[in-house]
């Protein structure tokens, strides 16, 4: 059992560290690569910040554990909104784009609901996944055309990056932390699925608690030490479209690649009580991000309490 908890807490701490580094090297290398900041908003940092909850949801299907395949993602949407987004606004009310409130927060409620209709057989389908994947290519299509480019010179600042490398030398860093951190979030995802079906199994609780709390929470774990950082630095370097954009990535993205990898069953539970917080907590959010385009720090503490309520009943 020591050697569960080992697994679980050591694949947790690698993929915080892998994901942070993967995130940092590919902003580098896209910006020395003269990628427009627009790119490097939408995809690069996107896919890097995801990367940990794609590669444990893929390794967890692949070796046949669905429970924490799905509960990943599904405790990774409620832990990005109630947990996340919660302690942020507790202490920095945090802004809200008007396109966030009539696009992206649209788009996040419909594929939250096209996932519990897809899970209402207890499987995600081949097709299914397919139709995932579809719609994460058409949101961020949609997205480059609509959007505004962003100041470069932002973006290097915020993940702490040089805009140019100096020399060859900065560059081939860069290509082999990327590739160092790649390594490190599969064997990382490997020790946390691993831990995380031991630890359960010991205690007795079904692999599903273990993935929507444990398990989300360390897939979260680099938007909320992203968000705390900015929070000490006094910038808002996490906002809230960035946290509904990442579960619009993790249904059509995460989801939509493992089902069309290895087509994935859904536990009961998740569908009938999981799934239905992960819908209620949006719906919950939409009143606040009308009210003056944030979110302020009473509802910052209603979110967070949500999400305490959440893990008490689940537990």
């Amino acid at each position: 059992m020591v050697l569960d908890w080992v697994q679980l807490i050591g694949g947790l701490l690698i993929l915080i560290i892998g994901g942070d580094f993967l995130v940092r090297s590919s902003v580098k290398l896209a910006l020395y690569l003269r990628i427009s900041s627009l790119v490097i908003g939408l995809t690069v940092v996107s896919f890097g910040t995801s990367f940990p909850e794609l590669v444990v949801s893929l390794n967890a299907a692949l070796d046949s554990h669905p429970d924490i395949s799905v509960g990943n993602v599904v405790g990774s949407n409620i832990a990005n909104l109630a947990l996340v987004l919660g302690i942020s606004a507790m202490f920095f009310p945090m802004a809200v784009r008007r396109s966030t409130v009539v696009f992206d927060w649209p788009i996040m409620l419909l594929a939250t609901i096209i996932l519990i209709v897809f899970s209402w057989d207890l499987r995600i389908e081949l097709w299914e996944g397919l139709v995932f994947f579809s719609g994460l290519i058409t949101y961020n299509a949609v997205l480059i055309r609509g959007s505004r480019k962003e100041n470069k010179t932002e973006i290097a600042e915020e993940f702490d990056v040089e805009i140019e490398a100096s020399d060859s030398a900065d560059l081939i860093r860069a290509i082999i932390l990327f590739g160092l951190s790649l390594i490190a979030l599969v064997g990382g995802a490997e020790l946390l699925v691993n831990g995380a079906v031991g630890v359960a199994r010991s205690i007795g609780i079904e692999e599903r608690i273990i993935a929507v709390s444990i398990v989300a929470f360390g897939t979260s774990a680099p938007e909320l030490a992203t968000s705390l950082i900015a929070l000490y630095k006094k910038e808002t370097s996490i906002s809230v479209g960035n946290l509904i954009g990442s579960n619009v990535f993790n249904i059509l993205g995460i989801l939509g690649l493992t089902a069309i990898v290895s087509p994935v069953d859904v536990n009961p539970a998740i569908l009938s009580f999981d799934m239905f917080w992960a819908l209620a907590i949006p719906l919950l959010l939409y009143p606040m991000l009308l009210t003056r385009l944030r979110v302020a720090r009473i509802e910052g503490v209603l979110l967070f309490a949500t999400y305490v309520i959440y893990l008490i009943l689940i537990f």
